[in-house]
């Protein structure tokens, strides 16, 4: 495997933790929660590109997903449990085992990979939606990294990114309050440094010929637990973004 973009701290966190990915009580409960947000609001974006009716029962039958840094399969089997044919990506190799033995004996059309993004854009397979979840904050070489994603997108396809804004105030909630007071998240979860503010990801974006269509902050109701989307991106946020020369050709 090529190590350019791996951060080796990250993985040997993600590595003591693997085992924990679906424990609903667990460290991980927050991603949880937020993958009942971010599923709907997937589902929706990519019906609107794709001409598709979000209420059908399997709405994204025959779409070609990629999950990069899928961890134990949260969001994928959430994906392909809408129809979509979902391959998951991961560099942690517990953290594919976990999704695997999860994902045995469910009739999905899903699949796990322990490979970087760079291998996978490097063998020529393209998929209709890449999404790229909570994991450029965790990344080595950022740059390198969202030029292996931004290849993996089909024509016509399009890209979902999500990660926590680099500004004080992010930094008071995100780590400070998630991790350090509340223990929402282990401490050291996430390093300021690594964190991406939208302009950059936009940049980035624009370099593989990637055009933003949307962008939809995520809050967190600190009494309920329950995450919402906000039109602040001051601290989480997702962008949505199509092949510059075909986004309107994309709904034709």
């Amino acid at each position: 495997m090529k190590s350019s973009t791996i951060d080796p701290q990250e993985v040997a966190y993600y590595e003591r933790l693997a085992e924990q990915w679906w424990d609903r009580q667990g460290k991980f409960w927050p991603l949880h929660r937020l993958n009942e947000l971010r599923v709907d609001y997937l589902k929706r974006a990519i019906c609107d590109h794709f001409g598709r009716n979000p209420d059908d029962a399997m709405p994204l039958a025959g779409i070609a997903i990629v999950d990069i840094g899928c961890g134990g399969g949260i969001l994928s089997e959430s994906m392909a449990a809408l129809g979509a044919r979902v391959l998951g990506i991961d560099v942690v190799e517990k953290n594919i085992s976990v999704a695997r033995q999860h994902s045995l004996n469910k009739d999905l059309a899903l699949e796990y990979r322990h490979l970087t993004v760079e291998d996978l854009a490097d063998s020529g397979e393209r998929f209709d939606v890449v999404l790229n979840m909570e994991v450029v904050e965790h990344v080595q070489d950022l740059a390198l990294f969202m030029a292996a994603c931004n290849r993996l997108v089909a024509d016509r396809g399009m890209m979902f990114v999500a990660t926590i804004n680099r500004n004080p105030v992010a930094w008071l909630i995100a780590i400070f309050g998630a991790e350090y007071v509340l223990g929402w998240l282990p401490r050291g979860t996430h390093s300021y440094r690594k964190l991406v503010r939208p302009g950059e990801l936009k940049r980035l974006l624009e370099l593989g010929t990637m055009r933003v269509i949307d962008s939809a902050g995520v809050g967190i109701n600190p009494l309920s637990k329950r995450f919402s989307l906000s039109g602040r991106l001051t601290v989480n946020y997702m962008l949505a973004a199509v092949r510059a020369e075909t986004d309107q050709a994309g709904k034709a």
